[in-house]
């Protein structure tokens, strides 16, 4: 059979404890394994900033474990690229996987894309969601300064946010419908050093509202069936952070692979599923303990089991030995890179300087930064980031634009992206895309410069049918794992379209912006000033709200 660029011996869905454990040890074994990612690497567990229940590691932040993780698959020649899986073929030896990058084959796959926070569906819930209501307290704990929060939940997630929460909330109450809570009691005894912390048992919300941003909460007793109520403190608002558990994300997963009544997958002792070939492995299993170190269990044995199916397959179907060692496909490998401020380095660290030299190396083009900017200390870190960027490669290059021209953007300081030909690309960044927004610049500059990010065909075409001017603000926090996605669909979808502008906005810079479309919770994309829209989203999703 042929063998082409994107065959290989597994695929791995999702980068996660689960799927990057996966991926050690199929690319330890000598196979040729690719790793697809829709968001970010690290998965869910890189919001957690304390884990110490690992073993052999005393404390590690869920970030900082899983850049480890990451980093040992690459060494042994796991390939990582960040793409959203659209579609599967799976009842055949070669599976085929239908990406927002291209189609990629393999002889076996391993299935770890996770779980998402469940939403309980409270009356206000939907409607205050991004206004008050919130599901990360990394991202969106720093709205709620100074202001009372409820965390939703008695588990360990909404236990350890919780506490999180308590360094800018005034005061936190935990709302448990449990008479107890649900984690281990290690976690929930520290509460007791949390002097603005209390906990109220056997209750559930049942209804919050306002105006613009939440005002009240609704509450009842689960025991005597008794409702209370919470008024926020006249001329402010408050928060409701929702830690209620996860939901198997699988609803895109081919309707051949068994699934439980609440959608987990179904696997064997070997972590295989109904299906020949395809493995599952983490929060997405039908399970009792989700926890890290199960995940990784779960992906060392999901790995482990299928090398033999893989084995099989390539005496079965004559093929030879695919394995690239790690040295000779590095360049090839698609990283998630973090920009981050380094004493004595700048804006950006050594590391990510020689991997950016790579990146370079591929654009089709030279791409220009105009920079927006005035004499506020704002323009002076971007003037600076600018000449640190422009000093690595002769591929992008920079020039100062004055500020009292028509054409200059509504909201300054801004960097806009123009193609070779000098014609601007729609693509602006108002503030140093440091953080998880270092690789949304640098993939807006690739899509500018070309190739670009693939797109299939369909989504293609309708992007190519877009006759309307739009306007995408995103706003944005730097600490937030959520928010790249959006960033990164929004300005590809304006670097195929001249008729769409994608505007990113770091918000610490911009506190209007908040006030003015009453920002609690991001990503928060605002369409042509009118529509308000909270959450991640993808191409395809932002596409459906364009049309």
């Amino acid at each position: 059979m042929e063998i082409h660029d994107r065959f290989y011996d597994v695929i791995i869905v999702g980068a996660g404890p689960a799927g990057l454990s996966a991926a050690i040890y199929a690319a330890r074994a000598k196979y040729r394994v690719l790793v697809l990612e829709k968001n970010h690497i690290g998965g869910q567990i890189t919001i957690t900033s304390e884990i110490v229940n690992y073993p052999g590691v005393e404390m590690a932040g869920g970030k900082e474990l899983t850049e480890h993780m990451r980093v040992q698959a690459e060494r042994f020649g796991a390939v990582f690229v960040i793409a959203e899986v659209l579609d599967m073929e799976l009842e055949q030896d070669v599976k085929r996987l239908h990406t927002t990058k291209g189609d990629y084959e393999a002889l076996g796959v391993i299935l770890a894309p996770g779980a998402n926070p469940r939403k309980l569906g409270f009356q206000g819930e939907k409607e205050f969601q991004g206004r008050g209501v919130a599901y990360c307290a990394t991202c969106d704990g720093e709205f709620f300064t100074g202001k009372d929060v409820f965390v939703i939940g008695g588990g360990f997630a909404a236990v350890e946010e919780g506490m999180f929460l308590t360094k800018y909330a005034r005061k936190v109450t935990l709302i448990v419908r449990e008479p107890d809570y649900t984690c281990a009691k290690t976690v929930s005894d520290k509460l007791k050093e949390f002097p603005n912390i209390e906990t109220i048992f056997n209750t559930e919300l049942v209804e919050a509202g306002g105006d613009q941003s939440l005002s009240y909460a609704v509450f009842q007793n689960r025991v005597d069936k008794k409702e209370w109520r919470y008024d926020a403190p006249q001329g402010d608002t408050f928060g409701i952070f929702v830690f209620a558990g996860y939901v198997p994300n699988t609803k895109w997963i081919a309707g051949c692979v068994e699934r439980n009544d609440q959608g987990y997958l179904v696997t064997d002792t070997d972590q295989q599923t109904n299906v020949s070939g395809v493995f599952a492995a983490g929060d997405v299993c039908v399970k009792n303990l989700r926890q890290v170190v199960t995940a990784v269990a779960d992906g060392a044995v999901a790995a482990t089991s299928l090398e033999r199916v893989v084995s099989r397959l390539h005496e079965k179907l004559d093929i030879p030995d695919i394995y690239v060692a790690p040295e000779a496909q590095r360049s090839q490998n698609t990283r998630d890179e973090k920009a981050y401020f380094t004493k004595g380095e700048g804006f950006i660290s050594s590391e990510i300087r020689k991997q950016l030299t790579g990146v370079f190396a591929k654009f089709s083009s030279v791409v220009t930064v105009r920079a927006w900017l005035d004499e506020s200390a704002f323009s002076g870190e971007i003037r600076g980031f600018l000449k640190e960027l422009s000093g690595i490669t002769d591929k992008v290059i920079w020039t100062e634009q004055k500020v009292d021209g028509e054409a200059a953007p509504t909201e300054l300081p801004a960097m806009e992206l123009l193609y070779s030909s000098g014609k601007s690309s729609g693509i602006y960044f108002h503030g140093v895309p440091g953080g998880h927004e270092f690789n949304s610049f640098v993939i807006a500059l690739y899509n500018v410069a070309g190739p670009g990010q693939e797109l299939d065909s369909q989504t293609e075409e309708r992007i190519k049918t877009l006759s309307e001017e739009m306007n995408i603000k995103i706003l944005v926090s730097l600490t937030c794992t959520m928010c790249p996605e959006s960033v990164m669909a929004a300005q590809r979808i304006a670097a195929a379209s001249e008729h769409v502008t994608a505007e990113m906005f770091d918000l610490s810079h911009y506190p209007e912006l908040k006030e003015r479309y009453n920002v609690m919770s991001v990503p928060c994309m605002v369409f042509n000033e009118e529509k308000v829209v909270f959450g991640k989203k993808n191409v395809e999703e932002l596409l459906a709200l364009i049309s």
